[in-house]
């Protein structure tokens, strides 16, 4: 059986933390492509790049999946993905970690959460994951178990079309 495609993106680039630990834990599950901007783009929305030509390059990071860098918003990388990369529909989008939280007015201006809504838009099922934690060396470690668990019980029963999920996980003290 084929294992499930999932795509995963961010809004804080291609090498940041948070993405690099959401595709190790991906990994597990399925096949990884990772399509994320080359740069921070951190507040940017649900922006779309129309004035610039974006540039594209795969890059060679540790692990099996297929990573690829790209100069625009994290919504162009759901846009350039599902257009451009992927040659079949991912089973989920999956879009952080994200450092601190995604609530209230802030869903508005995440780039993290505008990619997933962007899948969502697309047709496919997605979830915005956050850590409540701003450092960039956080410990995005305690948050396997509850990405992984939520990931595996959407791929055995998928969402209702149209639902994005906001997920964020709490810090834990240590």
């Amino acid at each position: 059986m084929k294992k499930p495609l999932i795509l995963v993106t961010n809004d804080d680039g291609i090498t940041a933390p948070g993405i690099r630990n959401l595709v190790n834990f991906m990994n597990e599950i399925g096949e990884v492509v990772v399509v994320a901007p080359n740069s921070p783009q951190s507040g940017k929305g649900h922006a779309i790049t129309i004035n610039s030509t974006l540039t594209f390059e795969e890059i060679n990071l540790e692990g099996p999946q297929r990573d690829y860098s790209l100069s625009g918003t994290p919504v162009d990388c759901v846009k350039f993905a599902l257009d451009k990369v992927l040659t079949r529909k991912p089973a989920l989008v999956v879009s952080g970690i994200n450092h601190g939280a995604n609530s209230s007015i802030n869903v508005i201006y995440s780039g993290t959460m505008s990619a997933a809504v962007e899948a969502g838009v697309e047709g496919l099922q997605s979830i915005g994951f956050s850590l409540l934690d701003f450092a960039w060396d956080a410990d995005f470690s305690q948050c396997k178990d509850y990405i992984q668990n939520i990931v595996k019980k959407i791929l055995e029963k998928p969402l209702p079309k149209g639902i994005v999920l906001n997920v964020n996980i709490k810090k834990k003290k240590k």
